[in-house]
This record gives structure tokens, sequence and C-alpha cells, in this order.
């Protein structure tokens, strides 16, 4: 790492401080703070990290205040009511638009740059709120989207063709939530089109099963743990390294979507190149007619929800 780097984690619940535990791991930044109203909590799970510093190496880990957003490479929004079991994401909104509006806000009195990633659910909502509350352009504010589900559908893949998961790419598309979708199209094993791999290996996918399997793979989590953090927080550690690196790599990441075919004034997950500025641009991905429905419908579903809500 050259020079100054930082991140500010808004939220030490258990995605939060997982998130930060998993940052710290990678070693991506010099500076970690934790913010939350619980600074005692905030507090413990920056001691409780920097204690395994013989690990890891030279950080600064600390809790802090809404001021430590100021310098911050990336601030990851974390914070706000879970997901009960039994309830969807859609559920939470109602309940988390308000404190959307209150992060950002607070964000907004010591912003000087950096990007804002967002992980809290519904997160394509939370998103949407926290990008016009604090008015920054587009691309600076994005959600983790169906980066996880994309990452949930290749590891069901490789357990259906007992492959490696390295060897399996394709991915998830649409709301982070019921409306998402599995693009086939996108899906190969070792460069092989996945209909091709499964004739020539003699396998079989049932595929509509293994999606809908996919879409509630949330759900049994918090059913038996309480929570999902582990994953999660995987997937926001790999994020955080490739803004940190500026690396342009592609991810499914849910930002403001500005006439993306035929569809715009929603935050939804497509094909989105990363970089140190956050989204750069959307890739413009070959869908089949098929998935551009189901890409519409998603879309339309989460205007419609947001529409009723007033956003």
């Amino acid at each position: 790492m050259n020079g100054h780097s930082k991140i500010c984690i808004i939220g030490a619940g258990t995605v939060g401080a997982t998130a930060a535990y998993s940052i710290a791991q990678k070693h991506i930044v010099r500076e970690l703070a934790i913010v939350d109203v619980n600074n005692d909590k905030a507090e413990g799970e920056a001691m409780d990290i920097n204690h395994g510093l013989i690990t890891i190496g030279r950080m600064n880990i600390h809790s802090g205040t809404y001021a430590d957003v100021k310098d911050s490479d990336i601030i990851v929004v974390a914070a706000g009511l879970g997901r009960k079991p039994g309830e969807t994401r859609l559920d939470l909104a109602a309940k988390n638009i308000n404190i959307a509006r209150d992060i950002a806000q607070n964000i907004k009195q010591h912003y000087n740059g950096g990007v804002i990633l967002v992980v809290s659910n519904p997160v394509d909502i939370m998103t949407y709120v926290i990008l016009k509350e604090t008015g920054l352009p587009a691309g600076k504010v994005f959600g983790s989207g169906t980066v996880l589900d994309s990452a949930r559908f290749r590891y069901m893949l490789s357990k259906a063709l007992n492959a490696d998961i390295r060897n399996i790419h394709g991915f998830m598309a649409g709301e982070h939530g019921e409306s998402q979708f599995a693009v086939w199209s996108s899906v190969h094993v070792s460069g092989m089109k996945l209909d091709s791999y499964c004739d020539k290996m003699n396998v079989e996918i049932d595929k509509d099963g293994l999606v809908n399997d996919i879409i509630g793979l949330g759900a049994q989590v918090i059913k038996r743990k309480g929570v999902t953090n582990f994953a999660i927080a995987a997937i926001v550690a790999e994020l955080c390294g490739t803004i940190m690196g500026d690396c342009g790599s592609i991810f499914n990441v849910s930002s403001f979507i500005d006439d993306y075919y035929g569809i715009g004034n929603v935050c939804i997950s497509v094909p989105s190149v990363l970089g140190k500025n956050g989204v750069v641009s959307h890739l413009p991905y070959d869908f089949s007619e098929d998935e551009l429905v189901k890409l519409r419908k998603s879309a339309k579903g989460l205007r419609e929800f947001m529409d009723q809500l007033g956003i």
C-alpha cells in the first residue's frame, strides 16, 4: 500500500464487525474506523481485531464517529435492522428507509471523497435512498447487490456438477431478493457452455430448482443461525480490495441505472465495471430475450414498491 488509505465502516453489528475482520485479514488499508451508535460495541470490535494484529501486520484499527468519514477511500454502510426469520428483504424497507436517510445526512457532513458501499438490506432500496440523500454522482454509491447471490450460484453449480468452483463462472442479476434470476447464458465451465458440458459429462441439472434454492439460501442460513455474516463479509472485503486496487473488475453490484436496456430510475444489479471511483460503467451484457424480460420485471417490481413508499 502506497500512502495513507482508509475504510470507514458504519455499523458494528454482526455483518459490519465481520466485514471489518475480513478487511483487516486482507490488510487492504492502513486505517480502519468502525462507527456505531453503540460506541462501546464498536470499540470492543476494534480492540478484538487489534489483538490479532500479530498475524496481520501494522494497521490503525479503531472505533470512531461520523467524522471518520473524512478522508475515507471507502465508506461501508452496514447499519440497519436485520431481517428476521420469515421476513423478506423488502419487508425491511419501511423500517430501514429512515435509518438510511439519517446515515446519509451524517455522511454528508463529513464527506470529502471516496465511494460508498451499501451492504444493509434491502440493499437496492437502501442504495437508492443513500444516493439520493447524499446527492453524489451515481457511480460513487453502490450496493453489494447480487454479488453474494452470484457466489452462491457458483457454489451450488459446483456441487451439482461435482466440479471445482474456480472453474465455474456465471452470475445472478436483478434485485437482491425474490425477483433475482440466474443469467444462464453467462454460465460456463472451464470455458465450455454449461449445456454442452452437461451433455458431454452426462450430468443433469434442475435449473429452476437450483435457482429457487439460491433465492432462499439467505433465509435458510438466518433460520439456522439468526444472521448471515461470513460470506457477505468476504464479499465486502473482495469489493474493497478491488476498489483500492483500481482493478476495473466486473461485479454484479447494485447501482443507479439510467436507460439500461430501457430500465431507469432504480438501483439494481447488472454487470458493472468497478474501480477506485466506484461503478465506472455498466457492461451492456448480451442477455437473452428471456433474461431481459426477467431483468425488466425485477426492476419494475422494485420501482413499484418504492413508489408505494414514496421514494
